[in-house]
């Protein structure tokens, strides 16, 4: 009998090890670009907090707001624009946030275009860069940021309506840039981050700051028990991988 009892005991203590587990498990919900950059720091953190389980869930950061407005059991949200967290901060879901990274808006193109070297200006000739018959991929301009900030700066530079027919729209950043890896798309409009991580595109061009909203990336705690790590995403080591990344960190 004394022995059942051992073996009960010692079953609960692992039943309750599990369950403190499960406890220490952390969802982050991200922008499509913060991909690498996060993994990258998830496995950092996680070498260091053994017990931390960091499931992610990636996407655009509208398709995220929207999943976490219906109750998506997110511990932190990161997006990559501030439309998106200004959403969740208006509906009283976030309490608050703080704008880590900032990043650029680039043309790329497959490798092996012949492209190279465009001026992105008032007087760029978008017909001698990409004829009628191709296309370009861009986030979604209705709602995808990296659309959004696409459509603003092209709409600054005079082009937006005349290339419009010509756009492969994409749900998020990360597909623009797999259409252009795929030789899909002739062209694509993506973050910096998101060129620098691909060995199959180029970037051939950089849209001017001056033509649209500066590119931020605030995040927000959702609860309390993800702190350590949100607080992690400010440390130097986080910063370093940001940086290794193309990001511009704060």
């Amino acid at each position: 009998m004394k022995k059942l009892i051992e073996i009960i005991s010692a079953l609960a203590m692992i039943a309750m090890s599990f369950s403190a587990m499960a406890a220490e498990k952390l969802t982050v919900f991200a922008a499509s670009s913060l991909t690498n950059a996060m993994q990258d720091i998830a496995t950092l953190y996680k070498a260091q907090h053994q017990d931390v389980d960091i499931v992610f869930s990636f996407a655009s950061s509208s398709v995220l707001a929207k999943q976490i407005e219906q109750g998506a059991p997110a511990d932190i949200f990161m997006s990559a624009d501030q439309k998106w967290m200004a959403y969740l901060i208006e509906h009283n879901i976030a309490k608050n946030k703080q704008d880590l990274l900032k990043n650029a808006l680039v043309l790329i193109a497959p490798k092996s275009s012949p492209l190279d070297n465009v001026l992105i200006n008032n007087n760029t000739n978008w017909q001698a860069i990409l004829p009628k018959n191709e296309r370009i991929a861009i986030g979604d301009p209705d709602h995808v940021p990296a659309g959004l900030y696409a459509k603003e700066s092209l709409t600054h530079l005079g082009v937006f309506d005349k290339l419009s027919p010509q756009f492969a729209p994409a749900s998020n950043v990360r597909d623009a840039l797999m259409l252009v890896e795929r030789n899909e798309a002739a062209l694509g409009i993506v973050y910096s981050t998101d060129a620098k991580v691909s060995d199959k595109v180029k970037i051939v061009g950089t849209f001017p700051a001056n033509t649209f909203k500066s590119i931020e990336y605030p995040i927000t705690l959702l609860n309390l028990k993800a702190n350590d790590f949100y607080q992690y995403l400010n440390s130097p080591h986080a910063k370093v991988i940001f940086e290794k990344y193309g990001f511009i960190t704060k």
